[in-house]
């Protein structure tokens, strides 16, 4: 900094004014230490001057494993909001979510030094652990019930199931099955929840739900029991992967999709395009999602009070999985 300064013509405070991006330093000033800058390859030591503000223009994101279409999605999506705001992202990845894990991984950004952290939780943990957080990190959460601790964001996922279940009863369906997502999982409990109370609100039976846990492995051997199913004529499945092995069971069977049943999932993977049939499904809006998370940690780090539950509307996107049901004994 002084060889600098004294190439600028210039006093060391005001290179260091310049480096802080002080707009008292007049323009021509701040041109002739960015030339010296140049000439000498200096670089401001960017993690002393965070230090110093106590700002480290940085968010952590502690996830449950990379393995998820959603968590992956919601993590690319906060990386990108970060970026647009100048922050960069720290990721610590969870392989299990106890609370252990949990307390450990903020230990471990309160040594990478961030700013705020978002918790991308399916998991019913926040709501069952006494976690102490550190005091000085603005949380956010993803997908959790953690309302009144922490400001949540969220896909509405009792909107989007119910989009899906009215599909199929408005196609003339008399009932929907239902392949549900893992019993820890917040997210399949609420679109579980909007399933069965969607059917129970209409005058429907409601069938037994089977469940799985989001791979495609867990659909097929789901879709193989729901192919046994005489009555089944249409199945909300609550992922895409999932609704994968569904038609690949269905199409095992010998159950055509839509003739003999429809089949909606949930997510809009990229893929479900063109699935075979290509997949009906519910689109989840993962970048605004994440565009939420950024906003509500920068507004928290701005010193404003920022609670409750924002929620990311759902849409229904229609392909050729899904059909009015055969007319009794027809072919």
């Amino acid at each position: 900094m002084a060889d600098v300064a004294q190439l600028a013509g210039v006093s060391s405070q005001t290179v260091s004014r310049v480096s802080n991006g002080d707009p008292a330093v007049i323009e021509s000033t701040r041109l002739k230490v960015l030339e010296a800058m140049n000439q000498l390859g200096y670089r401001p030591n960017s993690a002393a001057r965070a230090l110093k503000r106590g700002d480290f223009r940085a968010i952590g994101v502690i996830t449950m494993g990379l393995t998820s279409t959603g968590n992956v999605r919601t993590l690319d999506a906060i990386a990108g909001s970060a970026s647009r705001e100048g922050y960069a992202v720290t990721l610590i990845p969870l392989d299990a979510p106890t609370q252990e894990n949990v307390k450990g991984a903020f230990t471990r950004l309160d040594e990478l030094a961030v700013d705020a952290v978002v918790l991308i939780m399916e998991v019913h943990l926040l709501d069952t652990a006494a976690l102490t957080l550190p005091p000085h990190v603005k949380v956010v959460v993803v997908d959790s019930d953690a309302t009144g601790r922490f400001p949540v964001v969220d896909t509405d996922q009792r909107q989007g199931a119910r989009q899906a279940v009215q599909h199929l009863l408005d196609l003339g369906h008399e009932t929907v099955w239902h392949l549900a997502g893992p019993e820890e999982s917040f997210a399949a409990g609420r679109r579980s929840d909007a399933w069965e109370a969607t059917l129970r609100e209409e005058g429907r039976a409601v069938p037994p739900a089977l469940r799985g846990d989001w791979t495609p492995e867990s659909g097929y051997e789901a879709g193989l029991r729901l192919a046994d199913e005489p009555g089944c004529t249409a199945v909300f499945v609550a992922n895409d992967q999932m609704a994968l092995g569904v038609l690949r069971a269905f199409h095992e069977r010998g159950r055509r999709v839509p003739e003999d049943v429809s089949v909606v999932g949930f997510d809009d993977i990229p893929d479900a395009a063109s699935y075979i049939p290509p997949l009906t499904t519910v689109r989840q809006d993962f970048a605004e999602v994440g565009a939420l998370c950024v906003d509500a940690a920068l507004r928290e780090l701005r010193g404003e009070t920022v609670t409750g539950v924002r929620l990311v509307p759902t849409a229904l996107v229609e392909r050729s999985s899904t059909a009015a049901p055969r007319p009794a004994g027809g072919v």
